[in-house]
């Protein structure tokens, strides 16, 4: 029952990143060029797409706030840590120059890679970055662990 329900989510989830465009490296990179503001070129539609986002994910949390137990697993898997340390920086940093760099998230990516709309070159540099992290993640978590149980 789980596939079916995670299978129906990433559908919605693609078909929202396609409605919106989102699959198009150009627009977010249109949104993300401020300096366009005063000619038009700025395009601000991924602010309402990620504004949407946001009202749906509180409304999510709310819901699943009242809830005592999750409905297709047995206990709810929510973190638990709340501090800011140097990984979490520094992949956002590098997240967010990646993402600023080619106008393409993993979410996206792989939609349009779906829709045939990406060029191969472009996807094999996007997964070898995307292989990249997770070997360098998995490489340093081993380090960080032993620091941050003291």
């Amino acid at each position: 029952m789980i596939w079916i329900v995670s299978l129906i989510a990433g559908s919605v989830f693609g078909a929202g990143l396609t409605i919106s465009g989102m699959v198009n490296p150009q627009k977010v990179l249109d949104f993300l060029d401020i300096a366009a503001i005063p000619s038009g070129g700025w395009d601000p539609t991924l602010a309402f797409v990620m504004g949407a986002a946001v009202v749906v994910m509180g409304l999510t949390y709310l819901f699943q706030s009242r809830l005592s137990s999750p409905v297709l697993a047995p206990k709810f898997y929510l973190p638990n840590r709340r501090d800011i340390d140097t990984p979490l920086v520094a992949g956002a940093v590098i997240f967010g120059v990646g993402w600023g760099l080619a106008g393409v998230c993993p979410g996206p990516a792989l939609t349009a890679l779906a829709m045939t709309e990406v060029h191969l070159f472009e996807f094999v540099v996007f997964l070898a970055a995307l292989l990249v992290g997770v070997i360098l993640r998995m490489a340093t978590k081993k380090k960080i662990q032993p620091a941050a149980a003291e």
